[in-house]
């Protein structure tokens, strides 16, 4: 699975990249002015309209005795997608690690256990209010749909480029920080100099004379 889904982001096999991308962007677009069902219904439609005129034109050829009787999709209605009890039990387990992990993760910032990260989510929820005035939830997933498809190609295509450009602007960054760094030095008061404890005295041991 993986290494299909690296196919369709690296554009590896064109056609079938190709229709993922179109289909998925085409999808998300016509939920602006339809509903969720009925898009579904509408993509199911159109694919069984694709499927049946090609199993009727298979079907004529065997009448027709053009074609043995080979079902054209029959590679697909033999591929095994069933789960054994070992996979779905794997499945399960990490489905329900994940849900407890963001049970526990809410519970402690919503409690806040952690006032940093508490601070830190409270933040991002009020960044989320003002995201949400100026878009929606579909038009950010067709965005990272777009960025999906087309960030690891260009990557993959002006690597070079790319990474001299990062080197560049975390070279920036260090000079910043330097700058601000040598700043504080500067204006932070100087501590005073530590007062050397004193040397203990030494007690004078007086030797009296002894009388002969």
């Amino acid at each position: 699975m993986a290494s299909k889904l690296m196919d369709l982001v690296y554009w590896r096999n064109m056609r079938w990249t190709g229709v993922v991308f179109t289909g998925l962007v085409m999808g998300l677009a016509s939920l602006f002015q339809l509903s969720a069902i009925t898009v579904l219904s509408h993509v199911c439609l159109g694919i069984m309209c694709l499927t049946a005129a090609f199993r009727l034109y298979y079907k004529l050829l065997e009448v027709l005795r053009w074609n043995p009787g080979v079902h054209p999709f029959q590679s697909y209605l033999d591929y095994d997608s069933s789960l054994t009890d070992k996979e779905t039990v794997m499945l399960v387990e990490e489905v329900v690690l994940l849900i407890a992990f963001a049970v526990t993760e809410m519970k402690r910032l919503l409690f806040i256990e952690n006032m940093i990260d508490t601070i830190k989510f409270v933040l991002l929820l009020y960044l989320l209010t003002y995201v949400g005035i100026a878009t929606n939830g579909l038009t950010l997933i067709i965005a990272a749909v777009i960025a999906v498809f087309s960030l690891p190609l260009l990557y993959k295509k002006q690597q070079v480029r790319i990474r001299k450009v990062v080197r560049a602007f975390r070279a920036f960054v260090k000079k910043i920080r330097n700058l601000f760094d040598r700043l504080y030095a500067l204006v932070r008061p100087s501590s005073p100099p530590a007062s050397k404890p004193a040397a203990p005295a030494t007690p004078v041991i007086k030797q009296k004379s002894k009388s002969k």
